[in-house]
C-alpha cells in the first residue's frame, strides 16, 4: 500500500466566502464543481508535493454524510484526510481481512467541474475520523487534480502538508485501526506518553508527511484536547504546511492551521 497524502478536506458553510478568505491568504484557489447525486461542492487548493487541501460546503442539508454533521454540529474546520490509493477496492478488502471492519465501501464519488468535464474516483471511507479514508482514481487522477504548475504557486509560500495531527479517544484502538489499514508489514512507533502535558501520542512517518495521533493521558487531562474530542470528535484538528511559516489569520487559524 502506497502511503503518500492525496488531499485534506475542510468543511465550510459558505464556499464563495471561503474561496475569497484563502485567497486573500495568499492560496491559489481553483473551483472544483459539484459533486454528483450529492449537495456538495467545493474548491481545491493544489500543492506542489501533489496533495491538495478541499474546501466543501453544502447547497443544502446532508445528515447522512459525517462531515457534514461535524460542520452542522461544531462549525467549519478539518474533518478529515484521504490517503492516496491505486487500488482502492482491493485494499479496503484487505483491510477489512485484517480486522477493519470499520473501513466501508467502496464509495463512488463523480464531480462535474466548471468546464463541464466529468470526474470519477472510488474512496473506502471509515465509521470515525482517527483513521484516514481511501482515495482513487477512475478517471485520470490530474482531471481531478488539475497539475498545472500556476495552480500550485502560491503568494503565501506555500508547498505541501509536512504534519497532520489528529485526536483520538483511544490511542490503543485507534493503533490497532492504523495497523490493520497499513498492513503487517508496516512497523508502528512506540507511544510516548507526557504526564506533563496529558497526552500520549504516536508520530506516524507516511510518504512525504508525518501524523500525530494524540490521545488524553486520563479523562481531561489536557483541557484543550479534551474540548476538541468533546465539541469535534475525533479527527484531524491541526496541518501544517511547508513553505510558509508565517502565523495563520482568520479564518485558517479557526480551521486548524498551525505554523
Amino acid at each position: 500500500m502506497h502511503h503518500s497524502l492525496d488531499h485534506v478536506v475542510i468543511a465550510v458553510d459558505d464556499l464563495s466566502r471561503s474561496i475569497e478568505q484563502y485567497r486573500a491568504l495568499g492560496f491559489t484557489v481553483y473551483p472544483g464543481g459539484d459533486h454528483q447525486g450529492r449537495s456538495s461542492h467545493n474548491a481545491l487548493i493544489m500543492l506542489a508535493d501533489g496533495s491538495y487541501l478541499e474546501l466543501k460546503a453544502w447547497r443544502s442539508p446532508a445528515p447522512q454524510e459525517r462531515w457534514w454533521a461535524t460542520l452542522d454540529k461544531s462549525g467549519e474546520g478539518l474533518v478529515d484526510f484521504a490517503l492516496l490509493s491505486a487500488d482502492p477496492v482491493g485494499e479496503l478488502a484487505a483491510a477489512r481481512a485484517r480486522g477493519l471492519t470499520t473501513l466501508q465501501g467502496p464509495v463512488p464519488g463523480e464531480r462535474m467541474r466548471p468546464d463541464g468535464q466529468h470526474v470519477r474516483w472510488t474512496t473506502a471511507r471509515h465509521d470515525t475520523g482517527d483513521v484516514p479514508f481511501l482515495c482513487g482514481d477512475i478517471t485520470p487522477r490530474n482531471l481531478r487534480v488539475p497539475d498545472d504548475a500556476a495552480l500550485m504557486q502560491h503568494a503565501n509560500g506555500a508547498t505541501g502538508v509536512a504534519l497532520i495531527t489528529v485526536a483520538v479517544q483511544d490511542l490503543d484502538v485507534t493503533l490497532a485501526r492504523w495497523q490493520a489499514l497499513l498492513g503487517p508489514d508496516f512497523a508502528l512507533p512506540a507511544i510516548s506518553d507526557d504526564a506533563a502535558l496529558g497526552i500520549r501520542s504516536v508520530r506516524i512517518a507516511l510518504a512525504g508527511f508525518d501524523v500525530i495521533l494524540q490521545g488524553l493521558t486520563s479523562e481531561n487531562s489536557n483541557i484543550t484536547l479534551a474540548k476538541h474530542l468533546a465539541l469535534r470528535g475525533e479527527g484531524a484538528y491541526e496541518v501544517v504546511l511547508r513553505g510558509t511559516t508565517a502565523k495563520w489569520a482568520s479564518p485558517a487559524a479557526e480551521h486548524g492551521f498551525r505554523s
